[in-house]
């Protein structure tokens, strides 16, 4: 027998099972509802180092949190459907008290997965199915409740491709992406909908967070958040070719929420991008200067820049700058942040817009927005009026339009 030298090794593990033929590790389901992150733990382990990890077209059961970071030249075949369990009060117990935290603000993850020159191909139909509307009816729009997790974090990744994956229905933020650079994140669906009159805040498309030389390419998000989100020190961020349905659109920030933190932004390009039914498209929010509360839903008082960024060639509805953020109630202290924003672009913006508002730019006394330019738009407006509006605070200098 020992000619018959695949390696071929079947790992039973409670649920489904690997097998293992030399460096390709084959994820097989237990198919009768039992808890499959075991089998897909096991697999990473065995074959994430130089391997491959295969999950066929059939549907896993999770769980349990994964953990499966550390990867090195490893390709993720993902070509069923990954499904979060949370039929239960118990399930939902389970997460609330077990998911992965990121170390900011009380966010946290159902699944960490990381390293280096990973290639993750959902070829267009792998999903990840996070039960969603569990999360939606329990929380009842409660904002960033604390252990409700992410479907995935992305974490401490480099020189990475992943590629034609479905997320629907997430628990909470779909991805963040964390501590990583120079990521392609290509032809990705989310599609994030309550089924009754239970908000879908928190539901994110996705999130950068200490990341740098990120790429979204070919995105579809259908949500009731943002849709994409830069947060605390992200740069050289890439938004292209995508549409974004009903959600805010593309936000920046929030940052300054963390008092005596410097944070920066920078270098964010948008561009070829249709917004539908978004409540913006261009959204830039900061925390007061002044703590009002605590982290998640309060905060404040931080600092930093966001500077050196575009919009560009977006089928789109309005911008908006506030620097006067806070979810915990209070009101007020809105000229007091030091978050300096400035050298931003909005350029060949087109659409529909309901009413003549094309920008509400509520910039900080404190730090007045520095070079704003909104350049070469045409819209046109259901108030039937042929002229677009631009409401302005504590805006140092313009081009292209007036307040």
């Amino acid at each position: 027998m020992l000619a018959f030298s695949l390696l071929l090794l079947a790992t039973q593990v409670l649920g489904g099972h690997v097998v293992q033929r030399q460096q390709t590790c084959t994820v097989h389901p237990s198919g009768n509802f039992t808890d499959d992150s075991p089998a897909i733990v096991e697999a990473f382990s065995l074959c994430g180092q130089g391997g491959r990890i295969e999950f066929l077209n059939q549907t896993y059961w999770i769980e349990k949190v994964m953990n499966t970071t550390g990867l090195n030249d490893a390709v993720i075949d993902l070509r069923g459907t990954l499904l979060a369990s949370a039929w239960s009060a118990a399930n939902i117990s389970y997460w609330l008290n077990n998911s992965l935290p990121l170390g900011f603000q009380n966010q946290s993850s159902a699944w960490f997965l990381g390293g280096n020159n990973i290639l993750f191909d959902g070829h267009g139909y792998g999903t990840f199915n996070g039960n969603g509307q569990i999360w939606y009816d329990f929380t009842k729009g409660v904002s960033n409740l604390a252990g409700r997790p992410h479907a995935l974090t992305i974490w401490n990744t480099h020189n990475s491709t992943f590629t034609g994956i479905r997320f629907v229905q997430s628990q909470m933020w779909t991805m963040t992406i964390s501590a990583s650079s120079h990521v392609d994140m290509l032809d990705i669906f989310v599609s994030s909908t309550s089924n009754d009159s239970q908000s879908t805040i928190n539901t994110d498309g996705a999130d950068t967070l200490d990341s740098h030389h990120i790429t979204f390419r070919r995105w579809e998000v259908r949500n009731g958040d943002d849709s994409i989100a830069m947060k605390r020190n992200s740069s050289d961020i890439l938004i292209e070719d995508s549409v974004f349905y009903i959600g805010t659109g593309v936000a920046i920030g929030s940052t300054g929420q963390f008092p005596g933190e410097y944070e920066v932004i920078e270098r964010v390009l948008t561009r070829n991008c249709s917004f539908i039914g978004t409540r913006f498209l261009g959204y830039i929010k900061t925390w007061t200067g002044v703590q009002q509360g605590f982290p998640p839903n309060g905060g404040g008082g931080g600092t930093g820049a966001w500077t050196n960024s575009t919009f560009t060639n977006i089928t789109t509805q309005v911008a908006e700058i506030t620097q006067c953020t806070s979810f915990s109630g209070a009101v007020g202290q809105c000229d007091t942040s030091t978050m300096q924003i400035s050298n931003i672009t909005w350029s060949g913006l087109q659409g529909s817009l309901l009413t003549s508002s094309v920008a509400s730019l509520q910039c900080s006394g404190a730090a007045p927005c520095q070079d704003l330019r909104i350049l070469d738009s045409d819209f046109t407006f259901a108030t039937n009026t042929t002229a677009g509006t631009y409401s302005c605070h504590a805006v140092a200098s313009t081009e292209g339009f007036t307040c």
